[in-house]
Parts: structure tokens; sequence; C-alpha cells
């Protein structure tokens, strides 16, 4: 198995999608190679401006998911959160096309920087998020809308995956040699995810409140110019659950350590990005006891589940084999429960 090659438009697609804008002249159209591989997107600069073209499968994204993501994009943009602007078709407005099989979103290109990894920047991040919990507490998807079910909490979907690395991919490539390992590896992560699931149960996790959460935040989604963000983008897994997913997520995906080769990534965080994430979060939405003690247990649930996907689907993790990548989230996760209690102590005052 070989990591999924990105998609790509044609010459003929983009200017039969194109040809439904009203944007003047085009000078130019480049690939934004960011985000799912499933859905291209490219840059276009015209006579109107900048912007930039997204391409979903229906059978991953139901048209009226994409009209209730956009209604939520548009509701943040109007009480001033950075949510880029949406671009109407030409003739009969509408805010995504429909052309067959695929669906097409048009949006003003926002310039901005990728995520520098500086505690400032994370602090930003934290407080755009609590903003944007703040902007859609009321907002829920009509009952006819299909919306993505589940997530990283306690999902049958992450043992069964799990359970399918140990038995049906020992023979990848990206395990050769290392098959004997594997199986202590797997049972070891799957342990921890099941006691990480057990403990939120017992506290009543699932009973406290919900409200429309992001589920995706990370500094992929983010744009930022002078530490502060400019632009999030990616609203297709909206979803309704409990904001505490979100928030032990973006403290996970805005301190996390590493680049290069996973063997090399240090276990632990950057716990001055993570409490910078909690610290602007909470200048919005103070957590409770409650919440704080959900933390390590969300993280260590999010850094499994995160994992099993791309390893079941590939064996590897873009173009990193995935016993390396699973060896490497062992060591966060022994790290993170290990040093948990300072982790999410409450700040003093």
């Amino acid at each position: 198995m070989r990591p999924r090659e990105r998609a790509k438009f044609d010459a003929t697609e983009l200017a039969i999608a194109l040809s439904h804008y009203d944007l003047g002249v085009i000078e130019s159209i480049t690939d934004f190679p960011r985000g799912s591989s499933r859905s291209p997107k490219v840059g276009i600069v015209c006579e109107r401006g900048k912007f930039l073209l997204k391409r979903r499968s229906i059978r991953r994204a139901h048209p009226e998911s994409v009209r209730f993501a956009h209604r939520v994009q548009n509701h943040l943009a109007k009480n001033g959160f950075p949510a880029p602007a949406i671009v109407q078709t030409r003739g009969h407005p509408n805010d995504l096309l429909q052309i067959r099989e695929h669906v097409y979103e048009l949006f003003e290109f926002v310039a901005g920087q990728p995520f520098r990894q500086s505690a400032d920047e994370s602090r930003d991040a934290g407080t755009v998020l609590g903003r944007f919990h703040e902007c859609t507490k009321d907002v829920r998807p009509p009952a006819s809308t299909p919306t993505p079910r589940g997530d990283y909490h306690d999902a049958a979907g992450v043992r069964t995956g799990l359970c399918s690395i140990g038995s049906t991919l020992s023979s990848h490539d990206s395990f050769s040699g290392d098959e004997a390992e594997l199986a202590t590896l797997v049972q070891y992560l799957l342990g921890a995810y099941d006691e990480a699931a057990a403990s939120l149960t017992a506290s009543g996790f699932r009973d406290r409140p919900t409200r429309l959460i992001h589920t995706d935040w990370h500094p992929g989604n983010l744009l930022f110019r002078n530490q502060q963000v400019v632009a999030v983008i990616d609203y297709d897994t909206l979803r309704v659950s409990q904001r505490m997913i979100d928030v032990a997520n973006g403290a996970l995906q805005f301190s996390i350590t590493g680049s290069g080769d996973p063997a090399n990534w240090p276990e632990h965080v950057d716990e001055d990005r993570f409490a910078a994430f909690l610290s602007g979060y909470e200048s919005v939405d103070p957590l409770s006891d409650a919440d704080r003690s959900a933390i390590v247990d969300l993280i260590t649930e999010a850094l499994i589940a995160e994992s099993v996907p791309p390893i079941t689907e590939t064996g590897s993790v873009g173009r990193w084999a995935g016993f390396r990548i699973l060896q490497m989230i062992r060591r966060k996760v022994t790290w993170i429960r290990n040093n948990a209690e300072r982790l999410t102590s409450a700040p003093t005052p």
C-alpha cells in the first residue's frame, strides 16, 4: 500500500466550474496542496482578486451538509470572526456549485502565514476557538441535514482499527521486521484508549451540555499574521458534541513537538504553548475543574484516534511507516499521562 496520491483538477473541469462564477479575466491558477488529499484545491488570481476553489465528492459531503457549513461560516463572518467569505455563483446565486458527482466551493483568499510554533500564536488560537464556541453556542444543524456522527471519544472505529493493524497489516512493509513488537504496541495503545474512555465515562463526560464544535482545530486550518489568527478554514466536519473535544485536541495540536522522522520526536509537548492555548481559551470561556480533569484523557484518545485511519488504510501516515508512528504515539501518550497533573492544573491567580 502506498500513501494516497493527491487528487487534482483537470483543465476541462476547471473551465466548467469557473464559468459559473463572475471573476473577470483570470491571470493565473496554481495548485494549493493543503488539507485532504481527496479534495483538490487551486488558488486563483483574477480581475476580481484572489480566490480558492475547492472540490468535494458528494459521497463524502452531502450538499445540505455543505450548505449548513456555509451558513455557519457566514454567521461567524457577520459576527466578526475570521472566516473567509464564500463567493456566490452567477445568475442564480448559490454558495455552492454541484456538477454531477462533485460539489465545488469558492472562497475569497486570505493571505497569512502558517503556525510558527510561538506561545503567542498558540494563545490566540485558543482565544479564537473560544470565540468560535461562543458565537455558535445557539447554532444547531436542522434535523434533515446530514452531519458527521461521533468523534474521537470512545469510538468503536478506533478500537476496530487498532485491532486490524495487528491482525491484517502485520505483513505490510511498514511493519517489516517489527511484527513481534507490533502486537505489544497495539495492546498498549488499545489499553490506554480504553482506560481514558472509561475514565471519561465514569466522570459523566457525555452527560455534559453539547454545542456545535469544529472537530479539526489544528495549525493547518488556521492562518496567522503578526502572531494573531487572520483566518480559520475548513468547516467540513462540524458536529454537535462536548466543547472539550475541541479544547483538548487544540491544546495538543498547538503544543505537539517533533518534525521529520517520528522516531526522533521528543516525548513531551511544549508546555508553554500548551498553557498558552488553554489561557487563551479561558479568556473567553473559563474551564471548570471537571473540564480540566477531562483534558488528558481526551488528549490520549485524540493522539491514538488520529493515527489509526491512515495506518489502517495505507500502512503509513504520509511518508512515515506506521510502526514508527505508533511508537511515537506510545511515547507521547505515556509522557502526557505521567505529567497530567502539571499540564492541567489551573493557573495561579
